[in-house]
C-alpha cells in the first residue's frame, strides 16, 4: 500500500471518501463519484453550514416584481469584477492585449465577451454586407465569399481553444510574478466555433497539387498575415462564423476568422479577407520577427506551430483565499495543440508526491479540459501543482526542465504583461500560508 494511502473516516461510508493518495491531504478522485465528497464533507467542514429550524426569512428580492426582461441578457450586477485584464486601456496608439479571468470562471467554455483578444491595430468596424474573403495564387479558379455566401454551407462545429505564443511569457522571470492566473495565463480561451471546413473551399477553388503553404491575411488596418502549411488546412482548419452559438464578437474576428485548432493564436488570423495558395512560405513580418521564438544562445526557431500540453490550477489561486480549514475542490484547466488530455495530476506539497484527478468530461482534442481534485486543508502551508499529460505521449515540463531547455528572461520582469519569451508550458505552482493567504512561487 501506498504510504499516502490511509484511512482517516470512522464509519465504513466514508473510508473511500477519505482515502489519502498524496501527501498534504490529497483525497482519491474517486471521492467525486455519487455521494462521496458529500459524505466526507459531513465527516469535516467543507463550507457548509447547518440549517436553522426557523422557518426561511424572505429577502427584499423576494418580496417585489422583478426587473423587465431585456432583449439581451447582461450579467449581475454583483459580477462587475469578472472583467478582461487590459494591457492598453486608454487606446495608445500600440497593441492591445485583454487577458480572460481564469481564476473568476468555471466549466471548459469561455464566454464570448470574456475571451482574450490581441489587436495589433484596434478593432475594425467591419460591414458583413461589403466584407469578402479571396481565395487565389495557386488555384485554378480564384474564388469570393461573403458572410452570407458561406453561411449557405453545411457548418461544422468544433470545440477548440486558440492561445498566443506569448501566453504565460512573464513566468520566464527569474522571481515568481505576483498575479492572478488570469494575467499570468489569460491569453489563452476555448470556445465552440462553427463555421466551414478550409479545406471544402480550398477544394471548389482547385487547389494546385505543388502548393504546401497558404499565407492568410486579414482585413484590419495591420494587414496581419501568416503562412500556413496546406498540410494544416486539410486537417481540421475551419473559417469559423460563430463562436458559442452567435456571430464572432468583433474583437473575436467578426465578421470571419481561421481557426486552426492547437495552433499558436496569431495564425488564426482574424477579420479574414484572403487566403493566397502558394509553394513556400511567406516568412512574413509577423512570423520572422514579432512571432519568433528565441532561443538560448540568440537562435530562433523558424516555425513553432503548435501550442504545447499544458495546465494551471484556477481555483484555489492568487488573488482568491481559504476561509478555514477543511474541503476543498482544487481545480483547473488542461489542454493541448497536439490531442486529446489523457491525464492530470495533482500535488499539494510542491511536486514531492502526486495524485491523479478527475477529468471532466467530454474529453475534446485540442480543447480545455476541466480537473478536479479533492483535498482536505489542515491549515498548515501547502504548495499547489498540477502537470498534464496528452494521449500523445506528452507531458507538462517540470520548471527545471523547462529552464534548462528554454532558459530564463536576460532582462528583469515586473510584470505579467511583459513579452520576454514565448511558448511557455511549465508547471504553476501556488503557495498557501498558514492564513490561506496565496502567493505564486516557484518550486
Amino acid at each position: 500500500m501506498s504510504p499516502w494511502r490511509r484511512r482517516r473516516g470512522a464509519s465504513s461510508l466514508d473510508d473511500s471518501a477519505l482515502d489519502i493518495v498524496a501527501g498534504n491531504g490529497l483525497i482519491d478522485r474517486r471521492a467525486l463519484l455519487g455521494r462521496g465528497f458529500a459524505i466526507a464533507g459531513a465527516a469535516g467542514a467543507a463550507g457548509m453550514t447547518a440549517a436553522a429550524a426557523e422557518p426561511l426569512i424572505d429577502a427584499p428580492w423576494s418580496r417585489e416584481v422583478g426587473a423587465v426582461t431585456p432583449p439581451v441578457q447582461s450579467p449581475s450586477p454583483f459580477e462587475k469584477d469578472v472583467v478582461r485584464a487590459l494591457s492598453n486601456p486608454n487606446g495608445e496608439f500600440r497593441t492591445s492585449h485583454a487577458r480572460t479571468p481564469h481564476q473568476l470562471l468555471g466549466g471548459t467554455v469561455t464566454p464570448s465577451r470574456l475571451h482574450f483578444t490581441i489587436n495589433h491595430c484596434g478593432i475594425p468596424d467591419i460591414d458583413p454586407a461589403q466584407h469578402k474573403l479571396v481565395i487565389h495564387g495557386l488555384v485554378r479558379q480564384p474564388l469570393e465569399f461573403t458572410l452570407e455566401t458561406l453561411s449557405r454551407y453545411p457548418l461544422v462545429t468544433r470545440m477548440a481553444f486558440v492561445e498566443c505564443a506569448g501566453n504565460s511569457a512573464g513566468m520566464f522571470a527569474k522571481e515568481p510574478l505576483q498575479a492572478p492566473a488570469g494575467l499570468l495565463h489569460g491569453l489563452v480561451s476555448n470556445s465552440e466555433w462553427t463555421g466551414v471546413p478550409l479545406s471544402v473551399l480550398l477544394d471548389e477553388a482547385g487547389i494546385d497539387p505543388a502548393a504546401k503553404w497558404l499565407v492568410a491575411e486579414g482585413a484590419d488596418a495591420a494587414m496581419l498575415d501568416r503562412s500556413v502549411p496546406v498540410k494544416k488546412a486539410y486537417d481540421d482548419a475551419l473559417v469559423a462564423i460563430y463562436q458559442n452559438g452567435e456571430h464572432l464578437m468583433p474583437g473575436n474576428g467578426y465578421p470571419m476568422r481561421l481557426l486552426l485548432p492547437g495552433f499558436q493564436g496569431n495564425m488564426n488570423v482574424k477579420f479574414l479577407r484572403r487566403i493566397k495558395v502558394i509553394n513556400q512560405p511567406a516568412y512574413s513580418y509577423f512570423e520572422t520577427k514579432n512571432y519568433s521564438q528565441i532561443l538560448p544562445g540568440g537562435k530562433t526557431w523558424r516555425f513553432h506551430f503548435v501550442m504545447d500540453v499544458k495546465s494551471f490550477i484556477t481555483h484555489p489561486s492568487f488573488g482568491l483565499s481559504l476561509k478555514e480549514p477543511g474541503l476543498y475542490a482544487i481545480s483547473g484547466i488542461a489542454y493541448s495543440g497536439t490531442g486529446r488530455i489523457s491525464k492530470v495530476t495533482v500535488s499539494a506539497d510542491g511536486g514531492k508526491s502526486w495524485g491523479e484527478a478527475a477529468l471532466q468530461g467530454p474529453i475534446h482534442e485540442k480543447a480545455f479540459t476541466r480537473f478536479v481534485m479533492p483535498w482536505r486543508w489542515d491549515g498548515q502551508p501547502a504548495v499547489l501543482q498540477s502537470r498534464a499529460y496528452d494521449d500523445g505521449g506528452n507531458v507538462q515540463p517540470l520548471r527545471a526542465e523547462f529552464v534548462a531547455m528554454r532558459g530564463e528572461a536576460t532582462k528583469p520582469v515586473t510584470t505579467p504583461l511583459a513579452f520576454p519569451n514565448q511558448h511557455y508550458n511549465s508547471i504553476t505552482s501556488w503557495a498557501v500560508d498558514s492564513q490561506g493567504e496565496i502567493k505564486h512561487v516557484y518550486a
